[in-house]
């Protein structure tokens, strides 16, 4: 309790809780935009209970994996050497979740673009079948950003009760947008093929940074903004279209 409340004093210490605040919140948007996809494939009665179960049961995940801290600090260190570089099980996971995102989001591309071909569609028959793999698809994908986001933090601040404060308010937001991106995305399906191509570009990212090439977090973020933008403005022009051809009815 001591300890808390020289934190509580500390400035540096609320500089540090704002910062990876705003860091886990951001890294959320990868996690609510794979999560939206995913349980939209779902009956519409299983959806929102598979979002809040799966971001739940992530969070839990999250707060674990932070009481092992020491040891996921150690997974940066470099396990074997290729043509004289280093990977540690940090690279190795990324590497992993990048292959993993870019399968799912091909797998979705191909469906969209090919909806009769119903072999290539991952989701199960079974109701209870398909609500099970998307809460361990959820799970698989929030392990990959919560060690890399739990590494980026230590480096930030040693205090852990900050990092568990950060996690709990960035879930917190997940679970208040979660639905309404969801339903956002389902009410407009330009924006899924435009979802799955940010997928296809975060697994892109993530398999770089296992392999060692630093790709500034800032310019992918850009680059998403800038095509929800131009998104948002087709989106405003169709509406704008329709609107003029129902009055000139």
């Amino acid at each position: 309790m001591q300890d808390i409340m020289i934190l509580v004093q500390d400035p540096a210490a609320w500089v540090a809780l704002v910062t990876l605040v705003v860091m886990e919140v951001v890294l959320g948007i990868d996690n609510l935009i794979f999560i939206s996809i995913l349980t939209n494939k779902l009956p519409p009665e299983h959806r929102e209970k598979a979002r809040k179960v799966g971001i739940g049961l992530a969070l839990i995940m999250r707060l674990a994996l932070l009481g092992t801290v020491a040891w996921i600090v150690k997974l940066t260190t470099p396990v074997f050497e290729v043509f004289g570089h280093g990977f540690s099980w940090k690279d190795l996971i990324l590497i992993a979740g990048g292959l993993f995102l870019l399968w799912k989001a091909t797998k979705e591309i191909h469906h969209s673009v090919d909806p009769a071909d119903h072999n290539e569609d991952f989701i199960a028959n079974s109701a209870t079948t398909t609500f099970s793999s998307a809460i361990v698809q959820i799970l698989i994908l929030d392990l990959v950003f919560s060690v890399d986001s739990i590494i980026t933090a230590v480096g930030m601040t040693p205090h852990l009760p900050i990092m568990v404060i950060a996690v709990l308010a960035a879930v917190t937001v997940m679970l208040v947008a979660a639905t309404p991106l969801a339903n956002f995305i389902e009410k407009n399906p330009t924006i899924v093929m435009l979802a799955l191509a940010f997928l296809m570009m975060i697994g892109t990212t993530l398999i770089a940074e296992g392999m060692g090439f630093h790709v500034p977090k800032g310019y992918v973020y850009a680059a998403m903004a800038f095509s929800a933008l131009v998104e948002v403005l087709n989106m405003f022009a169709r509406n704008a279209r329709k609107r003029k051809k129902g009055e000139s009815h």
